[in-house]
């Protein structure tokens, strides 16, 4: 998987792939600057009346609906029919799933739309399984990662979407594999967003590949190496942020055949 992995980031940094991102107001320039200092180009498009012309020219789309309303809600369901009419990769944060019908009805809706990749906590994966019954703490999780995997291998058998599953262990599941991310820091729960960067990634890694499976397990695992490296030297949550940029633009094939901490499965 290493290998796979460092191939992918050399691809990404020579294509530079555009990954359009339609995402909430919370994490919007981290996210930028997470794809940037990875070597990915963003854009933020939010107009329904402009989606689909940046879906045209996007290599992937990212959907994030950790800040909704009624016209990002629009814009979502606009961009994401219209990626899968021409063919685009896209993958689903279900940001705060549980806690509002609005919110349900939005992501039962994209749900239909079949999701390239879904990554969310434990909290929102459960949910997104079950909405009737919501395991979420606004957005944050109340579950161990390890305990969603039955959850997510149902909703990737539901769904045919590749699921990510964030935690103290990162979980990736395929109908084929399981991969189990050990990288990360618990100081990494303390910054807004991180989990949204991963999901910004795995956008930026399926801009470059039809190996769907391999662009989530090195969008996952890339963020979680760059914040265990950032933590190493911050001085709390908000160095850690900082830190963190730099690591992703450091990154090179030697730190991630030293550091990644990962093991794949075979079902």
């Amino acid at each position: 998987m290493e290998d796979s992995i460092i191939n992918l980031l050399e691809q990404l940094r020579v294509e530079k792939p555009l990954v359009h991102n339609i995402t909430n107001l919370v994490v919007m320039n981290n996210t930028a600057n997470a794809l940037l200092a990875l070597g990915a180009s963003p854009v933020m498009v939010h107009s329904p009346l402009e989606v689909r012309e940046v879906v045209d020219i996007a290599q992937a789309l990212v959907i994030n609906i950790g800040t909704l309303s009624e016209d990002t809600a629009e814009a979502m369901l606009v961009a994401t029919e219209h990626a899968n009419t021409i063919g685009r990769p896209w993958v689903l944060d279900p940001v705060g799933a549980g806690i509002s019908a609005f919110r349900n009805d939005l992501l039962s809706n994209l749900l239909d739309l079949k999701p390239t990749v879904i990554r969310g906590n434990a909290s929102e994966i459960m949910t997104l399984y079950n909405f009737n019954q919501p395991n979420t703490k606004g957005v944050d999780s109340t579950t161990a990662s390890k305990d969603a995997l039955r959850f997510g291998q149902l909703l990737q058998e539901q769904t045919g979407s590749i699921i990510c599953i964030s935690g103290e262990v990162d979980y990736i599941l395929s109908q084929q594999y399981r991969v189990e991310v050990f990288n990360g820091n618990p100081l990494m729960t303390q910054v807004t967003g991180l989990g949204c960067s991963a999901t910004a990634l795995i956008g930026a890694f399926l801009g470059v590949t039809d190996q769907y499976f391999e662009a989530a397990v090195a969008g996952v695992s890339i963020l979680s190496l760059a914040g265990e490296l950032a933590a190493q030297t911050a001085a709390g949550p908000g160095t850690l942020q900082l830190n963190l940029y730099d690591k992703l633009y450091q990154l090179n094939a030697e730190r991630l055949k030293s550091k990644l901490k990962i093991k794949r499965y075979a079902h």
